[in-house]
Formats: C-alpha cells, sequence, structure tokens
C-alpha cells in the first residue's frame, strides 16, 4: 500500500484501462484510460495554479465525472479536499472558507476571499479552461505522502452550531477502503449504481473507492431517482444507499426478485434503516439488505456480514483491525446488553478536528478510542445496535441537521419567541425536521419560516412543518425536554 493513497488507486487503474470507469446518464462513458489521464491533466492545472502539497481545496460543486477527477487529482499532487454541500448558501459557505484558509475555491459562482474556478453540473467551466490552458503540464507521479499526512477535511456541524473540519488522512481512507474492499466482496467485475451525492462520506468515499480500488465500472448518476434507478438495476450488481433510496424503490411498481437479480448486494447507511423497511424489502426482492455504520471522522465503524445473518435493527461486527465498545461516561465498558456510548478505535479514526484541539481531547480519549456520541447496545454475539443519539441529532434522508444551528436562525425571524428543532418520524427520509415555536404574540407559519431560511439556510435543514405552543417543557435545570416533544409529536408527519 502506497502512502499517498491516490498511488493505491492508481495502481488499480492501471491494470484495467481499457475498461469503463464511469458510465454517465448521458450515455457517455469515460474508460480507466480517461479517468487516469484527466486526473493527471487537473492535477498539472492545479499545482499550476498554485496548490502545494498539504493546501487546502474547497470544492462545492454539482456531482459530474469532472468533479470526481477532481478529487482525485487533489490527492495525487498532495492536497487536502474539502467537499462542501452543494445546498449550503453562500452565507455557510463563508465560515467554510475562512476556517479552511483554501488556497483554491472550485464552486458554482465567483467568491472575492480566495482564487476561484467555475464548474457546473456539466462539468464545464473556468477550472476546465484553466486546465486546456496547462495541458502540457500533466502530472505523471503522485506527490509522496506519509500515512498521517491529509488527505480530506470533511465538515461536520456541531452541537453549539460552530460546523468541525474532521481531518481524514491517507492512512484512514486507505485503511477503510481495503477492508471494506475485502468485507463486502469486491471484484473487478462488479458494477457499483452509484446514485449518492459526492459531497458526502457515503458517496466520496465509501462507494467510489470501493469501485476505483477494484478497477470496476460506476453507472455514475448525477442524482437519485428511483424509476430511473429500478431501469438500471440490472446492469448493476451492488447499489449503496440510504434508507430514503429503499423506501421510495418500494414504492415502485416493477420492483419484484426478477428486477434485482443481478444485484449480489444491497448496502445501505448514513441514517438508521427501520426494520418495517428491512423486512419488506426481503419480502419484495428475496434479498436482505446489508446494513452498516460509519460517520465523517471515521468512515465506516461496523458492518452486517456479506456472508452470514444479516439482523433487522443491527449495524453488525467491527471492521478487520477496528474495535468498539460500549462505555459509560468514564470510557470504561458496560455490560453486554446495557445502553452505553459507542466508543471506537482503530486505523479508521480521523485525527482530529481542524484547528480544534480542545474539542479533539474531549472526543478521543487517551487511549485511542472515539466517543461518537451515540448510544448502543450489543448482543451475546457482539452485533452492535444503535438505540439512539446522545446529541439531538436529526438524520433527514442521510444529510446530518443539527438542532442548535436551525433554532438559531429561527430564532431571529420576528414574532418567534423561543423554538425548539426535533425530528420526528417520515416515512421517506426517516426523519424529518419540524420547528416548535412559542410566538410572540400570532402564530408564526411555515411559509413565514421558509421565506426567511431561503437564502441563510440549506434547504435539508429547514423545517417541514411549524407548531405554535404556550411553551417549552422544561426540566427543573431549565433545559428543554426534547424527548418529549418528539414523543408528542412522533406521528405528526406519518402522513406527509
Amino acid at each position: 500500500m502506497m502512502s499517498n493513497f491516490y498511488q493505491t488507486l492508481e495502481n488499480s487503474f492501471v491494470t484495467n484501462l481499457s475498461g469503463d470507469a464511469l458510465r454517465l446518464a448521458d450515455g457517455t462513458v469515460w474508460r480507466y484510460q480517461r479517468l487516469h489521464e484527466r486526473v493527471a491533466e487537473i492535477a498539472g492545472a492545479l499545482v499550476a495554479e498554485g496548490l502545494q502539497p498539504s493546501d487546502r481545496l474547497v470544492v462545492q460543486v454539482e456531482k459530474s465525472a469532472e468533479n470526481l477527477a477532481l478529487y482525485l487529482a487533489c490527492l495525487k499532487v498532495g492536497g487536502v479536499y474539502v467537499p462542501l454541500n452543494t445546498a449550503y448558501t453562500d452565507a455557510e459557505v463563508d465560515y467554510f472558507v475562512q476556517d479552511a484558509k483554501p488556497t483554491l475555491f472550485v464552486g458554482q459562482s465567483q467568491r472575492s476571499d480566495v482564487k476561484t474556478f467555475t464548474m457546473d453540473e456539466n462539468g464545464q467551466g473556468t477550472l476546465l479552461e484553466c486546465v486546456a490552458a496547462h495541458s502540457d503540464l500533466p502530472v505523471s507521479s503522485a506527490v509522496t505522502r506519509q500515512p498521517d499526512d491529509l488527505a480530506a477535511i470533511l465538515y461536520t456541524s456541531g452541537t453549539t452550531g460552530r460546523s468541525k473540519g474532521a481531518m481524514l488522512s491517507h492512512a484512514n481512507l486507505a485503511s477503510n477502503a481495503l477492508s471494506l474492499s475485502t468485507c463486502w466482496g469486491w471484484q473487478k467485475e462488479d458494477v457499483l449504481l452509484h446514485a449518492l451525492p459526492i459531497f458526502h462520506v457515503h458517496g466520496l468515499f465509501i462507494a467510489s473507492h470501493c469501485a476505483l480500488l477494484n478497477a470496476a465500472p460506476m453507472i455514475f448518476l448525477p442524482k437519485f431517482d428511483a424509476a430511473q434507478v429500478l431501469e438500471l438495476l440490472p446492469q448493476a450488481t451492488v447499489l449503496m444507499g440510504v434508507p430514503t433510496f429503499y423506501t421510495r424503490l418500494l414504492q415502485q411498481a416493477g420492483l419484484n426478485h426478477a428486477s434485482v437479480a443481478s444485484i449480489r448486494v444491497f448496502i445501505c447507511g448514513s441514517a438508521p434503516l427501520t426494520e418495517q423497511t428491512f423486512n419488506a424489502w426481503e419480502a419484495a426482492t428475496g434479498q436482505r439488505i446489508l446494513e452498516r455504520y460509519g460517520m465523517s471522522e471515521t468512515i465506516i465503524n461496523t458492518s452486517n456480514p456479506l456472508a452470514g445473518e444479516r439482523v433487522a435493527g443491527t449495524v453488525g461486527f467491527a471492521l478487520p483491525a477496528q474495535e468498539f465498545r460500549i462505555a459509560d461516561a468514564d470510557g470504561k465498558p458496560v455490560q453486554t446488553g446495557e445502553i452505553g456510548t459507542i466508543e471506537v478505535r482503530g486505523p479508521n479514526v480521523f485525527r482530529g478536528y481542524w484547528q480544534m484541539p480542545e474539542k479533539t481531547a474531549e472526543e478521543i480519549r487517551d487511549d485511542g478510542f472515539f466517543i461518537t456520541g451515540d448510544l448502543g447496545t450489543t448482543d451475546e454475539d457482539g452485533r452492535l445496535s444503535i438505540v439512539g443519539r446522545a446529541k439531538d441529532l436529526v438524520i433527514s434522508g442521510g444529510y446530518n441537521v443539527y438542532p442548535k444551528e436551525v433554532e438559531g436562525i429561527i430564532d431571529k425571524i420576528p414574532g418567534v419567541s423561543e423554538s425548539a428543532v426535533i425530528g420526528v418520524p417520515h416515512a421517506d427520509f426517516g426523519e424529518a425536521v419540524v420547528v416548535v415555536i412559542v410566538p410572540s404574540a400570532e402564530p408564526v407559519d411555515i411559509e413565514t419560516i421558509h421565506a426567511y431560511l431561503a437564502e441563510r439556510l440549506a434547504r435539508f435543514k429547514q423545517p417541514k412543518m411549524a407548531v405554535n405552543v404556550e411553551a417549552l417543557p422544561r426540566n427543573t435545570m431549565g433545559k428543554v425536554q426534547k424527548n418529549i416533544l418528539r414523543e408528542q409529536y412522533a406521528g405528526l408527519l406519518s402522513q406527509d
């Protein structure tokens, strides 16, 4: 294994240069030869524009073949890739740029505070013009990196509202990719149906790395569309998705045993998969979904087995060379069957939070275990089940929504005295955001909230419904009891 993770991937590419790498929605096919050459060309442009090893490259663009090549080129030259959700508003991006201090920014519009190149949803823009201008400067060899050198920073919001940059090294990426490739039985003959975004750890690292590491083809869709995915399933052998993928596919009339006959494994993560969906999928297709557990700071921690029993409601066992424990507040393991905080340790655990040494020290113990903040339990076989979250995180459609960030903006709306943001069950998204408001006078409706948030907050973070109440429930210390609100409004969107 090479210290620069890109070199490990490239060693696989060159064994299958004539094979398909990316099959795009418009019928275009990139073979591995083209991907290999394009990475070298973009790498040359990045170096020519000043990106040096350890410099940050912040990227907020739509999914495309050129976007994937940009990520790989950044790794190749030793840069640190910082992907941002394309739904983030300019105001949200301001913080990430100020915090990461990138040498270059690639987005869909120009910025005045950093050297910017544009790229649209088709991969076109000034970045491509720059690559053409430097076409005589391709980078042929990957820059030497040490295993602990940074490869990427993934921003994950905190309960304080300030986003944290999880620093992932080349060794973190490599260890996880190699483990998943083995555990999930990847081979060159596989075809990945890739409908995930690539600004997120799931689509960029977990899905893409497995295919690239095996020089296998990806059917590379710009977004998930249930009808389109169902139509393409016979051309694929692997589908990775969030629970929303599976709930929407279950609504398709053509989903049956025959339509999934070519698929050897369906994998699910990024949010909890309900037992109802797990069972409904098996009834409709004859196949059991393989659920796994991960996060931005660690990529993947555990997985149900490829060969063996996949138990609904569990996320399986630790990956090779990794371990987890269910611990109390002091980090001491609890008894089997008891609920505690999930802590993980292994070569996949991130280096810490960017420019937050105090926060890093709080969440990574002296013995190397990372405190995930998730609550879990194990059975007698050692299977892990996640039973809740220590923090009030809402996971909607696979995306994390942190209530305090949303509340901080909603509380500024005229007529809002205070608010509490919660997640409630939703048949499609798993969870949906709901805001409970104490109005200062007249009730505040959801249209008013959406109008105020439109330019301030990504759409996936915005509440689907607002409830007005006279007061929020509080305990004796004055803390809002969100567990009561979640119980009270659990069925609010059951028919949505």
